[in-house]
């Protein structure tokens, strides 16, 4: 499966393989006021909109088909609402980590994106991309996957559905598969999907070692009920 992690179906069938194999569904927040606005958050925030409320709860219900172990979320306020509406239905342990943030954009938060000036250079560069007073994609991707590592050794062999946010997910998935965050690249992700990564303990020449990696990218259309 990972020679083509793009696919849009998941199979929910085999979901367990013992302690050597930890797996993380990712999801990303549901919809804010900022998002509405275009406008950037951060490690700012901003609440959830009305209609992103009911698509959290949606998601929940959606989510239910499969046997998670628990929650871990971002701690900033529009992911642990998300993860709280999803656990109304699935009724798991949550815990959250600031290293599930977003990727801070520093003197940029808060504004949106048309009042950033023109002469920056929003998508031409790549993995070196910083906003000022921000962070580079490198450093997300690092913090994240750190989280994933530590909590995989703290929680062997579960399945653990993870709320966190577009930045993250990106920084995750794009180094993982080769990606430049280059506009000449075809959009990946898709909204309000789940996505599969899962962290194996490998034997390499007589040394165990703990890799990340990607399962199924867009493995489930969260807005989409399994009928019972």
């Amino acid at each position: 499966m990972e020679d083509n992690p793009i696919v849009t179906h998941f199979n929910p069938g085999i979901t367990r393989f013992g302690p050597r194999v930890t797996r993380f569904g990712l999801i990303r927040h549901a919809e804010t006021a900022w998002n509405r606005e275009n406008r950037i958050q951060g490690h700012l925030d901003s609440s959830l909109t009305k209609s992103g409320r009911a698509q959290a709860y949606r998601w929940g219900l959606s989510l239910k088909r499969f046997p998670w172990d628990r929650i871990l979320s971002s701690d900033l306020g529009r992911a642990a609402t998300t993860a709280a509406l999803v656990n109304l239905t699935l009724d798991l342990p949550i815990q959250t980590d600031p290293g599930l943030r977003e990727q801070s954009w520093g003197l940029w938060e808060g504004k949106k994106i048309d009042e950033i000036p023109a002469s920056e250079d929003l998508t031409g560069c790549g993995w070196r991309f910083r906003p000022p007073g921000g962070e580079g994609r490198e450093t997300v991707r690092e913090r994240a996957a750190g989280v994933l590592s530590r909590k995989a050794a703290e929680w062997p062999g579960q399945n653990i559905l993870v709320v966190t946010h577009e930045g993250v997910l990106k920084c995750l998935t794009y180094r993982l598969l080769g990606r430049s965050f280059l506009p000449s690249e075809p959009p990946l992700l898709k909204a309000g999907h789940l996505h599969r990564l899962k962290y194996e303990i490998v034997n390499e020449t007589g040394h165990e070692k703990g890799c990340l990696r990607i399962e199924i990218i867009n493995a489930v259309d969260l807005n989409e009920i399994e009928e019972a």
